[in-house]
């Protein structure tokens, strides 16, 4: 099994979006874009065999908002 790009309690940043024909994900992601935030959870999904993808949930500021992130969109901070 592969590992977690990231680990809980690290700090990321949200990376903006390249695409040239953002997606409907895009454009709700695009005002995160540059925050920082810290992962508080994450989880492994296999949508089919053989693949695994990790998702993040990020907490961002001292409230307790928090987004679920595909490891593509974060990045080290």
């Amino acid at each position: 099994m592969m590992n977690p790009k990231f680990d809980k309690g690290q700090q990321v940043i949200i990376r903006p979006s390249n695409a040239n024909a953002p997606s409907a994900r895009d454009n709700t992601l695009e005002k995160y874009a540059g925050q920082i935030g810290r992962i508080v959870n994450y989880y492994w999904i296999s949508p089919e065999a053989g693949k695994i993808f990790y998702l993040y949930t990020v907490r961002f500021g001292t409230g307790n908002h928090e987004v679920v992130l595909h490891e593509d969109e974060i990045k080290i901070y």
